[in-house]
C-alpha cells in the first residue's frame, strides 16, 4: 500500500533543515573517545564530548546507506528483506515482566523466555527476535547474553538480536551468530545476521556503549537500527514537530557514525516518538500523536532513502480493548508510515513494562491481518467477478460457498464456537471472550513446539563457545 503522506514536501523539508541546524549549530553528545577521534577525522567538529555536522557530511555519509538488504536467518527460507516494500515483523522486545498463562505477573526469567521463543517461533507472523522478549533476569548480567543467546540460536532459526551493552557482548554475540549460521568469518560479513538497537539517550547525547555497538556491529557489516526515544513532554519539546526535529537530528548523527565506521554498512532510520501521560509523565503509546509520529518518521526516512523502523506498542495493563485499539492505532500508523521494520508486533503490554503470551496470539493474528491487507488487489476476470453478481457461473453468491463464514469462525475460534450464531453453544462453553481464547491457544502453540533442526557439530561448537566464556566468567557487569 502507498504510505500516507500528513505533511507536506514545504513542511517536511522545514524539519530537515531544522535538524540540519542543530546538528550544525548546537550538536550531539557522543561520549566515547574513539567514536569522537571517527568523527574529527571523517569531517565533524569535535569540542570536548559535543560533536557538530556539517550538513554536506550529513549528506555524504547518509548517501552510503543501503536502502535495502537482506538479513539471514539461520537457515536461508528465514531470510528477510528489509526496505523497499518489505514490511518484517519482530516479537516484543525487552519487557521486564511477563504476564503468565495463569494470569500471574512475574519478573522475566529463563522459563518465561523460553516459552516466548517457542511461542514466536511457531507463530509465522513473527519474522525475527529483537531482543530478548522477556528479559531472563535470574540469569547473572555477567553470563546473560550467553545463556539467554545460546537458547535463541538453538530454540529458532529466525534472526536474532544483540544488546549493546559494551564491547565484549557485542563480539560474544556476533561470534555465536556466525556459529549457529555455520558459516566462516568472510561470509558472516557478506551476509548480515543480526540486528541491534541504538537508542540516542535523548536529548541530544550518545552514551558509550550504545556508541561502541555500533563500532562492532558496523565494522562487521551487522544491522544497526538507530532509534531516538523521544517523549514529548518530557526529554524533547512538547511540541509534536519540535519532537519530530530532535528526532531526526539524533537519528542522523548515529546514522552517520555507522558509515563512518564502515560505508556501505546496513543501517535503518528508527522512529519511536510519542507523547508522555501530563498526569503522571509515564510515557503514552496508541495515541493520536504516537501515529502522526509515525507517518512523519516515515516520510523523513523516505526522504533519504533508507529502511524505516516502527513499533506496535500499548500502554495498557490488561489484554483488553484498550491493548487492542491503542496496538492497531499504533500499528496503522506503522504500517501506513511506510515501517520496513516493526519492533514490539506481537506480545508488548504496559509500556513495555510486560510480555503477554496472550497478547502475542492476539497481535499474531492481526499481524497476519494486515499482511493480507497490504496484498495488492487480484484485478484478473474472475477476480472482477462479473458473472458472480450477475448470479450465474460457480461464484454464484459473494462468499463463495453457503457456509464460508461459519467455517471462518469454526477454523479462528474452534469446535467451541462452531455455531458462531448460536448465544446457547457459545455460553455453555463458558462464554470465550478474545482473552480466554488467546490463552488456550497459546497453550496448544508452546505444548505443539518443536525446536527446529540443527547439525550435531553446530550445536556442540555453540555449547562449547558458551560454556568456555562462562567458565572465563563473561563479561564485568560494571560498563
Amino acid at each position: 500500500m502507498p504510505p500516507t503522506q500528513v505533511v507536506s514536501d514545504d513542511e517536511l523539508e522545514a524539519i530537515h533543515l531544522a535538524s540540519l541546524r542543530v546538528l550544525a549549530e548546537i550538536g550531539i553528545d557522543f561520549l566515547h573517545t574513539d567514536s569522537r577521534t571517527m568523527l574529527a577525522a571523517a569531517g565533524a567538529r569535535v569540542d570536548g564530548n559535543r560533536v557538530r555536522f556539517d550538513a554536506d557530511m550529513i549528506g555524504e555519509y547518509l548517501a552510503h546507506i543501503p536502502s535495502e538488504f537482506t538479513l539471514h536467518g539461520r537457515l536461508p527460507e528465514r531470510n528477510l528483506q528489509i526496505g523497499g516494500n518489505w514490511v518484517t515483523f519482530a516479537a516484543v522486545a525487552s519487557a521486564p515482566n511477563y504476564v503468565g498463562l495463569d494470569g500471574q505477573r512475574r519478573t522475566g526469567d529463563r522459563a518465561g523466555y523460553q516459552d516466548f521463543l517457542k511461542l514466536g517461533q511457531m507463530l509465522n507472523s513473527v519474522h525475527t527476535f529483537a531482543g530478548y522478549p522477556v528479559e531472563p533476569v535470574d540469569l547473572h548480567a555477567s553470563i546473560r547474553h550467553l545463556e539467554a543467546g545460546y537458547d535463541a540460536h538453538t530454540m529458532t532459526d529466525k534472526s536474532f538480536h544483540i544488546y549493546s551493552l559494551g564491547q565484549q557482548r557485542n563480539l560474544d554475540g556476533i561470534e555465536m551468530a556466525r556459529l549457529s549460521r555455520g558459516v566462516d568469518h568472510e561470509t558472516f560479513e557478506r551476509e548480515p545476521s543480526l540486528t541491534s538497537i541504538i537508542n540516542a539517550s535523548s536529548p541530544l547525547r550518545y552514551d558509550h556503549p550504545m556508541l561502541e555497538g555500533i563500532i562492532q556491529m558496523s565494522a562487521r557489516n551487522q544491522v544497526i537500527i538507530v532509534t531516538p526515544f523521544t517523549l514529548a513532554g518530557a526529554m524533547a519539546p512538547i511540541t509534536l514537530a519540535g519532537a519530530l526535529v530532535q528526532q531526526n537530528a539524533e537519528a542522523l548523527a548515529g546514522l552517520v557514525f555507522t558509515q563512518v565506521v564502515r560505508k556501505g554498512a546496513p543501517a535503518v532510520y528508527g522512529g519511536f516518538t510519542s507523547n508522555v501521560d501530563m498526569r503522571s509523565g509515564a510515557p503514552a503509546f496508541g495515541t493520536p500523536e504516537y501515529a502522526k509520529a509515525a507517518l512523519v518518521g516515515g516520510q523523513l526516512a523516505r526522504r533519504y532513502n533508507l529502511p524505516y523502523r516502527s513499533s506496535a506498542v500499548s500502554a495498557s495493563n490488561a489484554v483488553d480493548a484498550q491493548a487492542g485499539y491503542e496496538t492497531t492505532w499504533a500499528l496503522w500508523g506503522a504500517i501506513m508510515g511506510g515501517a520496513n521494520f516493526v519492533m514490539h508486533g506481537a506480545g508488548w503490554m504496559e509500556g513495555g513494562l510486560h510480555a503477554s503470551y496472550e497478547k502475542m496470539v492476539i497481535d499474531a493474528d492481526l499481524l497476519h491481518m494486515v499482511g493480507q491487507f497490504l496484498k495488492p488487489l487480484d484485478l484478473s476476470d474472475d477476480a472482477l467477478g462479473v458473472d458472480a453478481i450477475a448470479g450465474v457461473g460457480p461464484a454464484g453468491h459473494f462468499f463463495g460457498e453457503a457456509h464460508t463464514q461459519a467455517r471462518y469462525m469454526t477454523e479462528f475460534y474452534g469446535p467451541m464456537v462452531s455455531d458462531w450464531r448460536n448465544w446457547e453453544t457459545w455460553t455453555e462453553a463458558g462464554s470465550p471472550n478474545a482473552s480466554t481464547r488467546a490463552n488456550a491457544l497459546a497453550r496448544d502453540i508452546i505444548e505443539q513446539y518443536e525446536p527446529p533442526p540443527m547439525d550435531d557439530a553446530i550445536r556442540a561448537e555453540l555449547r562449547d563457545f558458551v560454556d568456555r566464556r562462562v567458565n572465563e566468567g563473561g563479561v564485568e557487569t560494571d560498563f
